[in-house]
C-alpha cells in the first residue's frame, strides 16, 4: 500500500472513533394531544305559554265609555270584576272629592283596631256637644248638656247606615285620627285613596273658612259661610276641586272595595260586619241601587259635597255589587262637579248598575 492510501485509512478510522463518542440525539416524540371539550348544544327554551287574561265584556266597556262621555260634568267611573280581575273605567285614575265615601275607610280602620284587640264594638263612648260637626248628623238631638252615652258599635252603625258626620268624627279620633286611617291605607296597599283632616276641618276649608270650636253643631258655620261673598266661596271651592284633601280615584276606591270583599283588609267576622252595615245603608236609594234587578245586592257608601249656586260637588256612590249567582263587582261613580239635576245624576249611577247587570246576563 502506498503511503497516501495508508494516511486515508487512518483519517477514516479517526473519524469513526469521534462519531462513536458523540451521544445520539434523543428520539423526537410527537406533541402531546390537547384535551378536546365537546360542547353539547343548549336545550331550546321551553315554549312560551300565553295565558289569556280575562277580558271585560265589550258591551260593558262600551256602555261605561258612553255614559262617562255623555255626562255633563267631571265624572269618574270604575267597574272592577273581583272574581275575574278585569277593570273598565272612564277617567278612573283622577283624584276626586270623596266626601262621605271616606267614612268607609274610617269604618275599616275601626274594625281593624277591633281585630287587633285595641277596640271593641261594646266600648262605651260619650258624645259631647263639643264633638258635634256640620251638615248631616242625626245624633245631634240626642246630645244634651250631659252628653250622649252610647257604644262604638252604635256609632259605627250611624256612620255607615245614616252617614252621620258626628258619629264618624268621634270614631275617627277614637281610632287614632286621620293619620291612623292614612297608615291603614298604606299598610294594606289601597293605592289611589287619600284621607282628609276630618269632617269639620274639611268642610270649613272647602268653604274658605277656618274651623272654630264654637261652631260645633253647625249653625255657626252655616252663618259664617252665608256671610261670605260668592267670589270668595267660588275661589275656595275651585281650590278644593283642583286638589281635594279627601281625594280618591274611582279605580282606587274599587281596589279598596275589592280587597275588602276578598278578605284582605279585615278578619272574616269584621268583613261580614262592615259589609252588612253597608247593605243596610239608608242613604242614596236611587243612586247605584236604582239599576239593580231582583236577586242582586249592594253594599255601598254614598257621598255628597257642598253646593254653590247651581254647581254641585262630590256627588258619589260606591259599593260592592253581588249577582244572584254570587259573582262580585266593585263599582264607583264619583261626580266631582256638575250642574246637572239630582235626577240626572242618579240616572247616571243607575245606568252604570244596569250596564253591569245586563253584561252579566249575556
Amino acid at each position: 500500500m502506498s503511503a497516501t492510501f495508508v494516511r486515508r485509512l487512518s483519517a477514516i478510522a479517526a473519524l469513526s472513533v469521534i462519531a462513536a463518542c458523540v451521544p445520539a440525539a434523543p428520539p423526537v416524540s410527537a406533541p402531546a394531544a390537547k384535551p378536546v371539550t365537546v360542547r353539547q348544544p343548549a336545550p331550546p327554551p321551553p315554549p312560551r305559554v300565553s295565558v289569556a287574561r280575562p277580558q271585560p265584556p265589550a258591551a260593558l266597556l262600551n256602555a261605561v265609555q258612553a255614559l262617562g262621555r255623555g255626562f255633563s260634568g267631571d265624572v269618574g267611573i270604575s267597574v272592577r270584576d273581583i272574581d275575574e280581575g278585569w277593570t273598565v273605567d272612564w277617567a278612573g285614575d283622577k283624584p276626586r272629592p270623596q266626601q262621605s265615601v271616606s267614612k268607609l275607610w274610617v269604618g275599616i280602620t275601626v274594625m281593624d283596631a277591633v281585630d287587633r284587640g285595641r277596640m271593641s264594638l261594646s266600648d262605651p263612648v260619650t258624645v259631647r256637644k263639643s264633638d258635634l260637626t256640620v251638615f248631616h248628623q242625626p245624633i245631634r238631638p240626642l246630645v244634651d248638656s250631659d252628653g250622649y252615652r252610647t257604644k262604638v258599635g252604635a256609632l259605627l252603625q250611624g256612620a255607615m247606615t245614616r252617614s252621620d258626620n258626628t258619629a264618624n268624627d268621634v270614631l275617627l279620633w277614637r281610632a287614632g285620627g286621620p293619620e291612623a286611617v292614612r297608615r291603614m291605607l298604606e299598610e294594606k296597599d289601597v293605592a289611589g285613596v287619600t284621607f282628609g283632616p276630618g269632617e269639620r276641618l274639611l268642610q270649613a276649608r272647602t268653604a274658605g273658612l277656618t274651623w272654630r270650636p264654637e261652631w260645633a253643631g253647625g249653625w255657626g258655620f252655616l252663618q259664617a259661610r252665608a256671610a261670605m261673598s260668592y267670589e270668595a266661596r267660588r275661589r275656595a271651592l275651585d281650590r278644593y276641586l283642583a286638589d281635594p284633601e279627601d281625594g280618591a280615584s274611582a279605580n282606587g276606591v274599587t281596589l279598596g272595595i275589592a280587597l275588602l270583599a276578598q278578605g284582605k283588609l279585615l278578619s272574616p267576622a269584621s268583613t261580614d260586619k262592615l259589609l252588612s252595615l253597608m247593605r243596610a245603608s239608608r242613604t242614596g236609594p236611587l243612586r247605584l241601587k236604582s239599576g239593580l234587578r231582583p236577586g242582586w245586592t249592594l253594599a255601598h257608601k254614598t257621598g255628597t259635597g257642598q253646593d254653590l249656586g247651581s254647581l254641585s260637588t262630590g256627588y258619589n256612590d260606591v259599593g260592592l255589587l253581588v249577582a244572584p249567582d254570587g259573582h262580585r263587582y266593585a263599582v264607583a261613580v264619583m261626580i266631582a262637579s256638575t250642574r246637572q239635576s239630582i235626577p240626572s245624576r242618579m240616572r247616571l249611577m243607575g245606568d252604570v248598575s244596569r250596564a253591569i247587570v245586563a253584561s252579566h246576563a249575556d
